[in-house]
């Protein structure tokens, strides 16, 4: 009899550790999965923060009446296709971050066109409204830079644990799948030429 009860004892322990470990495997999985959905969500917000500046820099600009047409038009243009880009937030993959990422470095390349054009206008480089949009664009930037930077950290983390095993059994049981990255714009592996 004392027999039977140990066999029974050390069955109901085995299942009971595999049950802990599978549970605490699926645990892990999905709080790295809702961390990746969270950083990208700030992504978002900060993309967001970006796009709400626009009107009101290029309102700012428009007062000035030799201000050139096609710059203030083409930060328009652009940040118009940026918004017309959507995106599954829950699982981002990398042709929608791709298509993303190309229209947000429209926005960015027609926004350091608009600065740059800016120079030539002493009163519009003074007015208090524009430099406070100007830090408020810059401040901006630098938190989509820390935004994207922590979704491709969670999104490494998260993609590790799926590839790694036995997670990788458990996550394709449960449908969590590989997250995409932001990459580096084709552009940025060119180094700038700079002529004296």
């Amino acid at each position: 009899m004392k027999k039977g009860y140990i066999v029974l004892i050390a069955v109901i322990a085995f299942f009971l550790i595999i049950f802990m470990w599978v549970k605490n495997t699926y645990n892990s999985l999905v709080t790295e999965d809702e961390n990746v959905t969270a950083n990208w969500h700030q992504v978002e917000a900060e993309y967001q923060r970006r796009m709400d500046l626009i009107p009101n820099l290029v309102a700012t600009v428009q007062g000035y009446a030799n201000f050139e047409k096609s710059t203030l038009t083409d930060v328009i243009n652009a940040r118009a296709n940026a918004t017309k880009v959507t995106i599954d937030a829950d699982h981002p993959d990398a042709a929608s971050l791709q298509q993303l990422q190309q229209a947000q470095a429209q926005v960015g390349s027609s926004l350091s066109r608009l600065l740059v054009t800016v120079e030539q206008y002493p009163d519009l480089k003074a007015n208090q409204s524009f430099l406070d949009l100007q830090a408020q664009l810059e401040g901006t930037e630098n938190r989509i830079t820390v935004a994207r930077k922590r979704f491709n950290d969670a999104a490494q983390d998260f993609d590790t644990h799926v590839r790694t095993f036995p997670a990788n059994i458990f996550a394709g049981m449960f449908g969590l799948q590989y997250r995409a990255y932001f990459e580096a714009d084709a552009a940025a592996s060119t180094a700038p030429k700079v002529k004296f």
